[in-house]
């Protein structure tokens, strides 16, 4: 009986191995997992490195402090033993102003052994502005500080009050955010911290879920053309938010309209709101601010939203719920589009971070899956780079996704592609051919034909007279990002590998490639717009522009006509200055300043003005078409 004890230990263990092994995808080399399912990478020398196991302090759910109904108030566990802090907090008084924000209590709590607890029984008569003690209910915003005076989370919590008691209510946690607006609609997200049922009713029709969830993405449809909305959002228990939002007029319609453009809003320096752990929470709520003032139409930002670099999605999840904050009371109201920078990055490392890739099993790890979770981007990309041909298995899931971080929308007559150039990102790049993985900036194959394809079709389609191409970085650096980008110092060396071998084209190849079906291919692209780079500039790009190396082995693609390239990177991330490179004689308007970039289309004509979203300081401006 023993030894079949015995042998039932180690078969089970075996197939742990085994189906461990199944699990790592065979675009990478060189990764095993031991007996115990530790996942390890062996180095040429034979030397095995194991991957960073190490947890996160602050994680989403932690922060979120399991918060529960006491005889005073709600008291809050953050899961940590050790930490001290404050936590202020506030009643949120809906209805009272378009974007409904905490107004913070004058006495906070404290934070002793992970725990706190606030005592809304002392928030009555003069302090009680939302009415709780007749109604029995009411909404606090809550911010985690920590002992240093580092902010660390933004939470909200609704309560009702019965039989002397406090207890906690179905709350609206993130959202209601407007998405994928079109002509006849929109999708309207939010996040509750209960399962429920969640309905939005518009004029008398009311659109809802088909079961209990704490995640909602309802589809709002059936509406008229550039017809702005009051939209109200019923959830248990009888509470309601009312906002609005205008819907996309009909495409090719060419009425005159505005959008927002900029990237790069991790964390700064300078204290406060400045690092709302891992966001600039400080500059991305004035940006939005600024792009809701000027009735933008929508808001693309492009990559690097949160500090990243991360090997816990915990502590991922608890960065984008800090950027979606910083910016949600003006989400409410027009359509925000997030795409994927480097600093997304979740991986696994190894020996201290020398060997880094992105995270699997993709479906559920990846940087491109937790990306995807916190964002309701357009369904029309591709799938991913399974099938391309350094795909040798033809049967598994050896990259991860592109839903929902590759994608074009459209709004009148304006296209605007949306690529993802951190895809699969290995960041330590000259390791990329000692495990696999892609390099910062380079733009894989399946990709690049969705883009060949995209462009063509909109280029058939007669609604639309202008494109813009975004991705998070620059065709052509201009400081901070000369050593990589689409340009590492003018070598065109670098590219992704896999697990046999590496690509065909390097990253100049590959730029020329893109640069071939944006500008010499296509007749509509006005603009790439970019980031990665903290600081604002345009480039423009003529047949005349130096774009290649000296004595470049390669064939050089010669450009058509001219585009630009507008850098705005000034989201609030730590600055870069200028450096010198072929291009810059082309280069104008460099500037280290906050900056938010606005297009003014009417019709064939735009006209570009850039805002320093501090100041209100116009500081550049462009007649982008004539």
């Amino acid at each position: 009986m023993k030894n079949f004890t015995l042998f039932i230990f180690l078969f089970v263990c075996s197939f742990a191995t085994a189906q461990n092994n199944l699990s790592i995808p065979k675009s990478y080399k060189n990764l095993e997992y031991d007996n115990q399912g530790k996942l390890f990478f062996k180095k040429a020398n034979g030397e095995i490195v194991y991957s960073d196991t190490t947890p996160a302090i602050h994680t989403l759910e932690r922060l979120i402090g399991k918060p529960q109904g006491t005889a005073t108030g709600i008291s809050f566990d953050f899961g940590i033993p050790d930490f001290k802090g404050t936590l202020y907090f506030g009643f949120i008084p809906y209805g009272d102003s378009k974007h409904p924000q905490p107004v913070y209590f004058r006495s906070p709590a404290k934070i002793e052994n992970g725990k706190a607890e606030i005592n809304i029984t002392q928030m009555k008569g003069t302090y009680d502005m939302v009415g709780w003690v007749k109604s029995g209910k009411g909404t606090l915003g809550y911010r985690v500080v920590n002992d240093k005076g580092a902010m660390i989370y933004d939470g909200k919590i609704s309560f009702i009050y019965t039989n002397n008691t406090f207890a906690i209510a179905t709350t609206i946690t993130e959202g209601p955010f407007i998405n994928r607006l079109t002509s006849e609609g929109a999708t309207i997200s939010l996040t509750t911290n209960l399962p429920a049922i969640v309905s939005i009713e518009i004029d008398g029709k009311n659109f809802s879920d088909t079961q209990a969830s704490t995640q909602h993405e309802i589809l709002v449809t059936g509406l008229e053309p550039n017809k702005r909305y009051t939209y109200k959002v019923n959830y248990p228990t009888d509470n309601q938010q009312i906002y609005a939002f205008r819907t996309a007029p009909q495409g090719g319609a060419r009425t005159k309209f505005s959008f927002a453009y900029a990237s790069d809003s991790r964390a700064g320096q300078g204290g406060g709101e400045r690092n709302m752990y891992g966001a600039n929470y400080y500059i991305m709520k004035k940006i939005t601010a600024l792009a809701h003032s000027k009735n933008a139409a929508f808001f693309q930002f492009t990559g690097d939203l949160i500090d990243g670099y991360l090997i816990d999605k915990g502590e991922t999840e608890l960065q984008y719920a800090n950027w979606k904050r910083s910016v949600e009371i003006f989400w409410h109201y027009m359509p925000i589009y997030a795409a994927m920078g480097n600093h997304e990055a979740l991986n696994y490392r190894f020996e201290k971070n020398v060997y880094s890739i992105d995270r699997f099993p993709y479906e559920t790890e990846s940087a491109e899956a937790i990306f995807a979770k916190h964002f309701v981007n357009p369904l029309n990309g591709l799938e991913s780079e399974d099938g391309s041909k350094y795909d040798k298995n033809k049967k598994g899931i050896d990259f991860p996704s592109y839903k929902e971080n590759v994608f074009y929308y459209v709004y009148d007559n304006v296209a605007v592609i949306v690529l993802n150039s951190n895809y699969w990102f290995a960041p330590s790049r000259t390791k990329v051919g000692e495990i696999g993985g892609n390099i910062h900036a380079y733009i894989m194959d399946n990709q690049v034909a969705w883009l060949k394809n995209t462009l063509a079709t909109l280029e058939k389609d007669g609604n639309i007279d202008h494109i813009f191409v975004t991705e998070h970085t620059p065709f052509f650096p201009n400081g901070g990002h000369v050593r990589d980008d689409m340009w590492y110092g003018g070598d065109n060396n670098p590219r992704p590998c896999f697990a046999e071998g590496c690509a065909d084209k390097g990253i100049i190849e590959r730029r020329d490639e893109m640069l071939d079906l944006l500008v010499n291919q296509s007749t509509k692209v006005r603009a790439i717009l970019t980031g990665d780079e903290h600081n604002y500039a345009k480039t423009k790009l003529t047949p005349e522009t130096i774009i290649h190396p000296e004595n470049y082995p390669h064939q050089k693609v010669k450009l058509s006509r001219t585009i630009w390239q507008i850098n705005n990177g000034a989201a609030g991330a730590p600055y870069y200055a200028q450096e010198q490179t072929p291009w810059t004689p082309f280069v104008s308007g460099f500037s280290t300043q906050n900056a938010v970039v606005f297009f003014h289309v009417e019709g064939k004509k735009i006209f570009m003005e850039v805002f320093n979203p501090d100041t209100l300081e116009k500081f550049d401006e462009l007649q982008l078409v004539d």
